[in-house]
């Protein structure tokens, strides 16, 4: 009679792995704990917790014009994806990044398998700032997203009521910061506009007298 041989499973990346070393390669394709956001930070493992309710509220309110833009012009944007949905291998930093939101214009080209996260990169990039990730957002991001290729980057501060949108120029991003009274507009998206102020009432961070 044959004897079978069960494989180990692999141990999954939890909150106790928060701070640990390890090589692109080990990360990319390794399990996480359910519950658990992990991404790679320059060769090291952050471990997040799922987006509280404030966070959660500004996603929508972000997403949700993003959508009616895609569902008012047919063929321009092909997938919104989220935080679970797609992943960002940056190779030259040792990091794989997980944004809030990722718009890709078009369709991913080449094998759609685990792999295409390789080569299938978003036009737009937008995170939304929480107080654990301030950091990340602003500086390691920042960095990590031009040397990806990424065309545009909002970083959404509902703490400080704006949002610092980076467009893509020759040698570095060209910055514009957005206030409460502005909106959100994008070459990316013709006609898409969004009231900044929109986002930061969905935080409940919204100063009357602004």
């Amino acid at each position: 009679m044959a004897t079978m041989i069960l494989k180990k499973p692999k141990a999954k990346i939890g909150p106790y792995d928060h701070g640990r070393r390890m090589s692109l390669k080990t990360f990319e394709f390794a399990p996480v704990e359910e519950g658990f956001l992990c991404e790679l930070a320059r060769g090291y493992i952050v471990v997040s917790e799922v987006a509280n309710y404030p966070h959660a509220m500004q996603i929508v309110a972000i997403t949700g014009p993003l959508w009616a833009c895609r569902e008012s012009n047919p063929g321009l944007i092909h997938a919104i994806l989220g935080t679970m949905d797609c992943k960002l291998p940056i190779p030259q930093w040792e990091s794989e990044r997980h944004p809030d939101i990722a718009v890709y214009m078009t369709r991913p080209k080449g094998k759609k398998d685990r792999t295409l996260w390789r080569t299938w990169l978003p036009d737009l990039t937008i995170e939304v700032v929480s107080e654990s990730s301030r950091e990340r957002d602003y500086i390691h991001k920042r960095e990590e997203y031009w040397t990806l290729g990424v065309k545009e980057y909002w970083i959404v501060d509902a703490k400080l009521e704006q949002v610092l949108q980076l467009r893509r120029g020759k040698s570095d991003w060209i910055e514009k910061v957005l206030g409460p009274k502005d909106h959100i507009e994008t070459k990316l998206l013709p006609g898409f506009k969004l009231a900044c102020r929109a986002i930061f009432e969905a935080a409940g961070e919204v100063d009357d007298e602004t």
